[in-house]
């Protein structure tokens, strides 16, 4: 299972992340406004989950455990400085 509820406020990615995932996880977030992804245990995702992080922009915890996600998509997710 790449994607699981741990009831304690966090959705967890873990391993791939395939396209199927992409709509429980925006089923997930929008009916817990505020829940956070915990992402470190994620070795991929498909672009349709990105689309979904990058259009509902959850809080992330940990660092994704797929390079590229880390080094390139984690930026682009980061909370914006208000400055």
């Amino acid at each position: 299972m790449s994607l699981r509820d741990d009831g304690n406020g966090l959705i967890r990615l873990e391993g791939a992340c395939p396209v199927e995932e992409a709509e429980a996880l925006a089923a997930l977030l929008l009916a817990r406004p505020g829940a956070g992804v915990e992402w470190s245990r994620c070795t991929g995702l498909h672009t349709a989950v990105v689309q979904v992080l990058l259009r509902l922009r959850p809080p992330l915890h940990g660092t994704c455990g797929d390079p590229f996600a880390a080094r390139w998509l984690a930026p682009l997710l980061a909370p914006s400085d208000p400055s």
